[in-house]
């Protein structure tokens, strides 16, 4: 147990004034407890604690005691006598401390009997009330939160007779921000029951609205089980009730309560304890109170930093987490020896022997308001085992074997746990062996050593590799001369693998899905063999017979006359020269085509023209082949001299050049006074004799034209007189 005296520590009164115009007449923790007096009499005992800064507590006189069995039936209600109000001094245990009169706490004592007969499910002792103080920090709205007290009286089923444990004392009403709590919340049970403590959340009670049992218009009795805790706020909860750093946190085994608050404030907490009887729960034990957090100024504190490593061997390290300090003065623990002590800051010592050894450190020894930390030590044989995996086997007679290395007595014991699918599946032996699995996979084995106190789980993993079978699929299984395949490895083998695969045409590949080229058409086998080489030293081969079959191609071919031409003969007649085609089909380069086996074509412009034929063969394959057709051009330029575009006898209407063999064309006409009354860029489109929708007079007109001879690659312009005849 940590002892400490916390020394020149001056209480800030800014935090107390702050809390005075926040306290108020309220609930700030309490418990209930019973006693077995024989021949079914319990005596009930509640304590209740009280604000009584601004004033008295009005304590409730007398306190309504419900109890309820287990199907939660009121079996009968009592009125507890208040026996006595008792003020709780607010220290800090430390005669260095000036003790603050900023705060006000009172227990009030109630105290009854009742008779309870064995019942199956036993009873419910509740006592409920509202409500607690305003400005605590880390509940919703907390002035309207109350408080609810229970106790369980196991039935005849769990035990015959039990008294429930209580705790000793009641923790500090201040403790200081950034200094550790160091509470002995130890419990004691009439029975010697085993007692097991934890943090745990207190429980919601009564409201505002009936803030009392049997109060004018409230219930004569309390609310049913089950109970609901006090809403906290954001994250904390009954494991993590407060702002501290490190955690507050309660040693399950004596009770031992520690942690350092880190914020200025009020808190509520709650302990539960859990009273067990030969290892069976029996029941469990609830108080709540509440931490007043205040900032201190401290001068000198001792402190051990805590053991953080067991089962290193005799050699021990120790921290010092003291300050204020100048001297130090260690005393080991060791009860045969007087030279055991040390004057550093921090140190370490080696130990005689194992054993459990109370460490004492003196921060000013022999100064005044000294202080003192104790800790207990545990030292034991150095425990550093390790475990390293055997490598992989083949499924086909694997057998195991395991062993640990490292630092451990000879009385270690082992727990080996090797798999579901392992034979055996589990041993204690330190080496087990011939350790076999029947199925392929992954294992996690681990193996938990025990060497008194010591304890480590070492794990690790090994690998069954299944025996490698051979398989594959492709696209395609067939094709047109050449055929590309590519093949689909589906070979089952979860070891590392090599391939070798192998064609009928000569040719290999060791890639895990190789694609192939097959040449020329016919029938092809192909083999795959798988081999692993890592654990499980295996070969499967497989053979598919006649697995590829590779069609013939037919051969395109044409030819096409005349060779050469112009545009003012421009029919081409093309003549099939293919082989072993079934079907044909032409492109001839200008939007046209045909399906004819000896088609013929006419172009309608000069130029180069890419002509593909495609044949395809019985077996859906295909050839093409492609030839140049070339049509020259030709020029051609006449114009007529006169027009009659209004004698409606539908000729010589439009004034037309007939222009052929040219490009970059303009087609102008001005009227006599060199007006454009018109202007076109095709060369199939004359004047109509109209400008601007109306027909034009009969008169002589001039036109211009403009253009590239495609021949001469020349460009040209010609102009002359045309006349609009009269109709």
């Amino acid at each position: 147990m940590l002892k400490r005296r916390f020394l020149h520590i001056i209480l800030l009164i800014t935090f107390l004034s702050a809390f005075k115009s926040s306290y108020a007449t309220h609930i700030v923790g309490g418990e209930i407890f019973y006693d077995n007096q024989g021949g079914n009499v319990y005596k009930i005992t509640l304590k209740v604690y009280r604000d009584c800064f601004n004033g008295q507590a009005p304590f409730d006189s007398p306190a309504f005691i419900t109890i309820l069995d287990s199907a939660n039936n009121v079996v009968t209600t009592l009125n507890l006598a208040l026996l006595s109000v008792t003020n709780i001094p607010p220290s800090i245990n430390s005669p260095c401390i000036q003790t603050p009169n900023s705060v006000c706490v009172e227990e009030g004592f109630y105290e009854g009997t009742v008779v309870l007969p064995p019942k199956a499910g036993g009873y419910y002792i509740v006592y409920q009330r509202c409500c607690r103080n305003n400005s605590i920090l880390n509940l919703v709205a907390p002035g309207s939160v109350g408080a609810t007290y229970w106790e369980h009286i196991p039935g005849p089923e769990v035990v015959a007779v039990n008294s429930s444990p209580r705790f000793i004392k009641f923790p500090p009403i201040f403790v200081c921000k950034g200094i550790p709590i160091a509470f002995n919340h130890a419990a004691t049970d009439p029975d010697g029951d085993q007692l097991v403590y934890s943090l745990c959340a207190p429980f919601d009670g009564l409201n505002s609205t009936c803030p009392i049992i049997g109060a004018s218009g409230c219930p004569t009795s309390a609310t049913p089980m089950p109970y609901v805790s006090v809403p906290f706020t954001g994250s904390f909860s009954g494991s993590f009730p407060m702002a501290s750093n490190p955690a507050l946190n309660i040693n399950s085994v004596n009770g031992f309560l520690n942690g350092t608050p880190s914020i200025v404030g009020q808190w509520v907490v709650g302990v539960c304890v859990q009273e067990f009887r030969a290892g069976k729960l029996i029941a469990t034990h609830h108080r709540d109170f509440q931490f007043n957090v205040v900032s201190c100024v401290v001068t000198v504190v001792s402190a051990i930093q805590n053991q953080t490593q067991l089962c290193t061997g005799l050699n021990v390290n120790f921290g010092n987490n003291s300050f204020g300090a100048s001297t130090y003065h260690w005393d080991f623990g060791v009860p045969s020896l007087t030279n055991d002590t040390s004057n550093l800051v921090s140190t370490n010592y080696t130990y005689p022997d194992t054993g459990k050894y109370t460490v004492t450190l003196i921060a000013n020894p022999g100064k005044p308001c000294g202080d003192t930390a104790t800790q207990t030590f545990y030292v034991y044989p150095k425990f550093t085992p390790t475990f390293t995996a055997p490598p992989g086997q083949c499924i086909t007679g694997n057998s195991f074997n395991f062993s640990t290395a490292g630092n451990y007595a000879s009385y270690t014991s082992f727990n080996w746990t090797f798999g579901t699918s392992a034979t055996p599946s589990t041993s204690t032996l330190p080496n087990p062996s011939a350790i076999t699995y029947s199925v392929p996979g992954t294992y996690v084995v681990s193996v938990i050593m025990k060497e008194a106190i010591c304890r480590d789980t070492l794990k690790g993993s090994i690998t069954v590799y299944q025996k490698p079978l051979a398989n594959f699929s492709s696209t395609p299984v067939q094709g047109c001369d050449p055929a590309t395949v590519t093949f689909v490895n589906t070979s089952g083998s979860n070891a590392p693998t090599t391939y070798f695969w192998q064609f009928s045409d000569g040719t290999t590949s060791a890639v895990k899905d190789p694609t192939h080229t097959f040449s020329p058409a016919g029938i092809y086998n192909v083999t795959l063999t798988i081999i692993t080489n890592q654990g499980c030293i295996d070969t499967s081969k497989f053979v598919v017979p006649a697995y590829i079959t590779v069609n013939p191609k037919p051969k395109a071919g044409f030819s096409f006359l005349p060779t050469t031409t112009t545009i003012f003969d421009p029919d081409i007649y093309f003549f099939d020269e293919s082989q072993n085609a079934a079907t044909w089909n032409y492109t001839f380069g200008d939007g046209g085509s045909s399906t004819m086996v000896n088609p013929s074509h006419q172009y309608q412009d000069y130029g180069d023209f890419y002509v593909t034929q495609t044949v395809m063969n019985g077996f859906g394959c295909l050839d093409t082949i492609t030839k140049k057709v070339t049509i020259l051009p030709e020029f051609r330029f006449w114009v007529p001299n006169c027009f009659t575009p209004g004698n409606k006898d539908e000729l010589n209407d439009v004034f037309l050049p007939i222009v052929i063999g040219v490009d970059e064309y303009e087609f102008y006409i001005f009227n006599r006074w060199g007006q454009q009354i018109f202007y076109t860029k095709d060369t199939q489109m004359g004047w109509n004799g109209y400008f601007k929708g109306k027909p034009c007079e009969e008169s002589v007109y001039v036109w211009l034209i403009k253009f590239r001879n495609v021949v001469s690659k020349r460009h040209e312009e010609h102009y002359g007189n045309v006349t609009l005849l009269p109709k």
